[in-house]
């Protein structure tokens, strides 16, 4: 098997995803290029593995094996954040996430029911 052909498709594939990352806003979309990028790479690993004769048996395919992993759990948390952000800016645009703390007023006083309760002078709830 001649391996230009896995190797320059995963060099555009590669491509692609890093294009994607610079230019997009959307933060979905900029998860869909680092699994492009990922996918560009377990493509190399598993190309080497059957052009060249390593040492380990099949080590390009259990590197790529151990990428899908990482790429499964970078997706979940990275959903998971993305879900997070949309649910407080009702955005997911990149450019619009503040990467410096803003600070505000006045500060939020943390009380619990049962300490409000109190306060006000009623009984607090639960079982007698």
């Amino acid at each position: 098997m001649r391996p230009v052909i896995p190797y320059v498709t995963a060099a555009l594939l590669f491509g692609l995803g890093v294009y994607g990352v610079l230019r997009r806003r959307n933060a979905v979309l900029v998860l869909m290029s680092v699994e492009l990028m990922l996918n560009a790479v377990n493509l190399i690993l598993v190309t080497a593995d059957t052009t060249a004769k390593a040492v380990l048996p099949h080590g390009g395919q259990v590197f790529a094996l151990f990428v899908i992993v990482l790429a499964a759990a970078e997706i979940g948390v990275g959903l998971a954040i993305v879900l997070q952000l949309y649910r407080i800016r009702a955005s997911v645009a990149v450019d619009e996430i503040p990467l410096t703390e803003q600070h505000t007023a006045e500060p939020v006083a943390a009380t619990t029911v049962g300490q409000a309760s109190r306060a006000v002078g009623s009984e607090p709830e639960g079982p007698r």
